[in-house]
């Protein structure tokens, strides 16, 4: 009886807590989150873009297949917005089958482009400026040397999801707050926010819990590998561990490339996933202090298949993308054009080229929010991890429906 009056005090009083929270902070933070519900308008037939396709028609079919098997998990009415319209998902499913047939049965780019724009709306992003524009960046999956135990070199864990952080759901106790979600934990006597990656990385309040998944190495490459959200840790053993994203702290996201450029450590043009990694191999003394400028932490599971996305399937390189969930439909199929680089023998990009191609919408990402950002997944590999770290490129989203049958 005591200890069922005790679970019941602390609800109560989480309830206290979250009152206030709803009351303060978490409102203006929510509306400042909030999107215009527009982010993708219905074109006229004569606004659409060519539709023409850079790679294999098989990855593509791989792509779309995962989002048609997340469509058929859900409801067949459960309903998406595409800018002012709404189909379901049952509709969805039998669009993208027919746009699979189209495109195995194209004779030509011609040919497919032709039959897209008869069978086909075309909603685009409204991206960051009303007119479209949308900013390119990409994201892989690394590979890393690790151990299973600490032990030599491998002094840096990747940690599991712990026992005592929450996910608190605030539409259930205010509707204007519906979808909007807190990560905290009690301590006793009060609900506060989750670690930051100073306490967790230089205090070690997690260590000593039995939540240390695998080790690694390397502490910046530790890190980029929670902005990738997944990744593959080659052991001692020559055994391969894939790993991925189980959960984050709930910490807001900052870029330390921008911290870097804001202090004029490194020039904006000069930016990207090589030029940080080269400073802070040059100044080690630095590390700490800019890391933990994002605050932001993730937590990792072990997983037998590739990365996966925020729907639930393997994600496929070249084809799979991230958007903000909360402005595009999940699983969609969707068609941009951006540019992708061209690196020589010594792994150094020599240029920028300009391409297109169909893709479907199956992850997110923290630092992904709003219309006019898309984030492409590259795969694995040196060309994948160069392509990630150096892409930020603008171009154009559209996404794709059947038109109804007449």
């Amino acid at each position: 009886m005591q200890q069922i009056g005790t679970k019941i005090m602390k609800r109560i009083f989480i309830l206290f807590i979250l009152t206030l929270f709803l009351s303060g902070y978490l409102q203006s933070a929510a509306v400042k989150a909030k999107e215009p519900d527009n982010a993708l308008v219905l074109l006229d037939d004569l606004e659409n873009p060519e539709f023409t396709d850079d790679m294999d028609k098989d990855s593509l079919k791989t792509a779309v297949g995962r989002s048609i098997e997340y469509l058929k998990r859900l409801p067949p009415d459960r309903e998406f917005v595409y800018g002012s319209h709404i189909y379901t998902a049952g509709y969805l499913v039998e669009s993208m089958n027919t746009f699979l047939d189209i495109f195995a049965n194209s004779t030509s780019s011609e040919d497919l482009n032709k039959k897209v724009k008869k069978h086909f709306y075309t909603y685009k992003s409204v991206g960051t400026d009303g007119g479209g524009s949308v900013l390119f960046t990409g994201y892989c999956e690394p590979v890393l040397k690790g151990g299973s135990t600490r032990y030599g070199e491998y002094r840096y864990p990747l940690y599991t999801k712990p026992g005592d952080l929450m996910v608190i759901d605030l539409g259930q106790f205010c509707p204007e707050f519906e979808g909007e979600k807190i990560v905290a934990r009690y301590n006793g006597n009060e609900v506060v926010p989750y670690y930051s990656r100073r306490e967790i990385d230089v205090e070690r309040v997690l260590e000593g819990k039995g939540l240390e998944l695998l080790w690694v190495s390397d502490p910046v490459e530790l890190f980029f590998l929670q902005i990738q959200g997944s990744g593959i840790i080659v052991l001692e053993d020559g055994k391969v561990q894939r790993v991925h994203y189980a959960g984050s702290n709930g910490r807001p996201y900052k870029s330390i490339g921008k911290t870097l450029i804001d202090e004029n450590i490194i020039p904006k043009g000069d930016i990207s996933l090589q030029s940080i990694k080269t400073f802070f191999k040059d100044h080690p003394e630095e590390r700490d202090r800019i890391l933990n400028y994002n605050e932001s932490y993730v937590f990792f599971e072990k997983v037998d298949k590739g990365a996966l996305g925020n729907i639930g399937v393997v994600l496929t390189p070249g084809r799979s993308i991230a958007v903000d969930y909360r402005l595009f439909p999940k699983g969609g199929l969707a068609f941009i054009t951006t540019q992708k680089p061209e690196i020589d023998q010594s792994d150094r990009i020599t240029e920028w080229k300009s391409f297109s191609r169909f893709v479907a919408n199956q992850d997110t990402g923290g630092a992904i929010r709003g219309p006019g950002r898309a984030d492409l997944f590259w795969g694995n590999g040196k060309f994948a991890e160069i392509a990630a770290g150096a892409m930020q490129q603008y171009g154009e989203m559209y996404f794709l429906v059947k038109k109804p049958s007449k």
